[in-house]
């Protein structure tokens, strides 16, 4: 049969035109949404859009709307392209609507704030306007992550028991610059704009609070956010979801969104719950004077990270965790840590917090100049696998080469009270891992063998200028677990409320009577009834950095040739492939000797290169493939930051090295 040609009466555009259905997301309820446009293949989607509002005749701001292509899940941004460059055709279903919704987003304390965010922008960079807007400096450090179905069914369960309807405190933002579709203020990244804080006890200073007249985090906003708040109840730390095994650990994991996708693009909906977490475990450029924020969303993340279990540690750790967090709580509830604001004292602890800091960072402090002729070196009586060898001597370089090149992973097993000072170092073999053992004296041997393990693993000698100051992180870590009871601790007022069970997990309000822990986290306690608040969670950020499971993110991995699953966990500067069953340490593979890695995306198989033609190859069972590539890529691109940069970012690098290509 014959086509007949259809003649379309009056049309400006002639038979080649056609006709576009494009829903207006607004709330004049007087007015249609859908809206007919006669279109051609080569206008551009800018002109589409002023089509498109020239017939919708409603006087208001349109600057934040954009075209959203429902059936593709994508942004019509760029307005100089045609219709026929972007595909769109007369079947086409698309929607204009803003590019800012609100969103809500729960954040490492626990708290929930409501705020307008880009559902437009790359993740990277809506991330990048939300910690604008909360003034957490070094956004690259965290992401959003959708919950794990667990933990979602968990909580509904939880509802659905619950004689009362849960309401949740949510703390309203939505009247930022970011959240009005306007960029960030720069001048939270400039040094002399950035809001100084109180070093003591996290406070905006005075002279600064001012600037946030314009913007939703005013000073008590800041205290939600710079503040460790009281402690859950042990009945609410019951209803949380808790990973019991590496498969469970594993599905925490899951749900981070691609960095290099927009909300809308992933499916997330106006007014959608998100959890901001810190994805990538290393915090540049800790500065208590500017990052009370930050500092404390760390320590709430690990906080809650021991409390739930995320992260294995002993039973003596767990108690020094716990006194750490009792004394959190007393110093942010008194009114003596805000009062607190004597000039000289200040920069007394401002000094002692840039040493820490060097120990948090591993960086360089007062002493970059010491005599670096004087390298240290190791020479002690030391038990090896039971066998007592005299003078045994660990030089730099025999270092580097055993635990870096070799892969092996180091475990401390330490018993204060009992005298214990133990290193496993597991070194990679052709059939696993073997496990070599060194028994130390006492705690200085121990921590000097420590930190020479250590600064090896991330590929440093003893020469480095951070040996010393890793000695002593290691030493006062032991310190802080040397404790013994005194009279005083037990008739303390104070500790007559304490509730133990909201510093401890589970596992230890059913193993001891309240009694019992309140009294052996008052010992704990002893040891840090001294520090100032912002040292105090420091000081309990440095301990979650001391345990061996610090930086893991873990996932089920099938490698290729192999028969059964696997578990994968992602650190900072290596890959370990752990025996899902037992939890052992098989093989560790080092970022430093990676030479490539990419991705086949239709098998949705990662492959890696490495030094001495070494290659490996899997894929992910417990998420999508992209989130390791992702993790790859977001820690190599990290290591290449330095405090020059003026706290810049190369977002394009970011992308290049993250991004992929599907």
């Amino acid at each position: 049969p014959q086509l007949q040609a259809v003649r379309w009466p009056d049309c400006e555009y002639g038979s080649h035109s056609w006709e576009l259905v494009v829903t207006v997301d607004h709330q004049h309820e007087e007015v249609q949404k859908e809206f007919l446009l006669r279109v051609t293949g080569d206008l551009h989607i800018g002109g589409v859009m002023l089509k498109l509002v020239e017939q919708i005749k409603i006087s208001q701001d349109w600057s934040d709307y954009a075209l959203w292509w429902e059936q593709k899940k994508c942004w019509l941004l760029k307005t100089h392209w045609t219709l026929d460059k972007c595909g769109v055709q007369a079947d086409a279903k698309l929607f204009f609507t803003t590019q800012h919704k609100m969103l809500r987003l729960r954040l490492p304390n626990m708290k929930t704030v409501r705020l307008k965010v880009s559902f437009s922008s790359m993740v990277f960079k809506a991330v990048s306007d939300i910690c604008k807007i909360l003034n957490i400096r070094r956004s690259e450090e965290l992401s959003l992550l959708k919950q794990s179905e667990d933990t979602l069914k968990k909580k509904k369960k939880k509802d659905k028991n619950s004689k009362e309807p849960v309401t949740e405190d949510i703390l309203n933002l939505c009247n930022s610059p970011v959240s009005s579709g306007l960029s960030g203020s720069p001048g939270l990244y400039s040094k002399t704009m950035t809001p100084v804080y109180d070093p003591i006890s996290g406070t905006p200073a005075s002279s600064t609070i001012t600037w946030f007249s314009d913007s939703p985090l005013t000073e008590q906003n800041c205290s939600i956010l710079a503040f460790s708040h009281p402690n859950c109840s042990p009945e609410t730390l019951a209803e949380m979801y808790q990973p019991r095994t590496l498969a469970d650990k594993a599905k925490l994991n899951a749900g981070w969104l691609d960095s290099s996708r927009s909300l809308m693009e992933q499916g997330i909906l106006e007014d959608d719950q998100l959890l901001l977490r810190f994805k990538y475990y290393t915090f540049f450029d800790l500065n208590p004077k500017y990052d009370a924020v930050r500092i404390n969303q760390i320590y709430e993340q690990a906080r809650w990270a021991i409390l739930l279990e995320e992260i294995d540690c002993t039973e003596e750790e767990m108690l020094i965790f716990a006194a750490l967090q009792y004394h959190v709580s007393k110093l942010s509830l008194s009114s003596e840590a805000q009062d607190f604001t004597c000039e000289s004292e200040v920069d007394e602890v401002e000094a002692a917090l840039s040493n820490l800091e060097v120990t948090l960072e591993g960086g360089n402090a007062s002493n970059i100049l010491e005599d670096i002729t004087d390298i240290p070196k190791l020479a002690d009586n030391l038990s090896i696998n039971q066998y007592l060898l005299s003078d045994v001597l660990i030089k730099q370089i025999h270092c580097f080469l055993v635990l870096c090149d070799l892969g092996c992973e180091i475990v401390p097993d330490v018993n204060v009270a009992a005298k214990k000072f133990g290193i496993k170092l597991l070194i990679p073999v052709a059939d696993g891992m073997n496990e070599v053992y060194l028994r130390c004296d006492n705690e200085t041997q121990y921590a000097r063998w420590m930190a020479a393990c250590v600064l090896a693993s991330k590929g440093k000698t003893m020469a480095d200028s951070s040996y010393h100051p890793e000695v002593h992180k290691i030493l006062s870590f032991l310190k802080m677990k040397n404790w013994t009871m005194s009279p005083q601790a037990v008739s303390d007022p104070e500790s007559i409320d304490m509730k133990p069970e909201c510093f401890v997990s589970l596992r230890y309000t059913k193993k001891y009577k309240s009694k019992q822990l309140a009294a052996r986290i008052l010992e704990a306690h002893q040891n840090v009834s001294q520090m100032t608040l912002v040292e105090a969670k420091l000081r309990f950020i440095q301990a979650w950095q001391s345990l061996p499971e610090f930086g893991l993110s873990y996932y089920i991995v099938r490698f290729k040739g192999s028969k059964k699953d696997d578990v994968l966990g992602v650190s900072y500067n290596r890959l370990i492939r752990i025996d899902i069953a037992t939890g052992d340490p098989i093989t560790t593979w080092r970022f430093s000797n990676m030479k490539q890695w990419n991705v086949n995306w239709e098998i949705r198989q990662v492959a890696i290169e490495f030094d001495q033609n070494v290659s490996i190859a899997f894929t992910c069972l417990s998420a999508d493939c992209k989130i390791i590539h992702e993790y790859i890529g977001g820690y190599i691109f990290l290591s290449t930051r330095s405090k020059d940069q003026n706290e810049t970012l190369d977002e394009d690098l970011f992308h290049k090295l993250t991004g992929g290509q599907e």
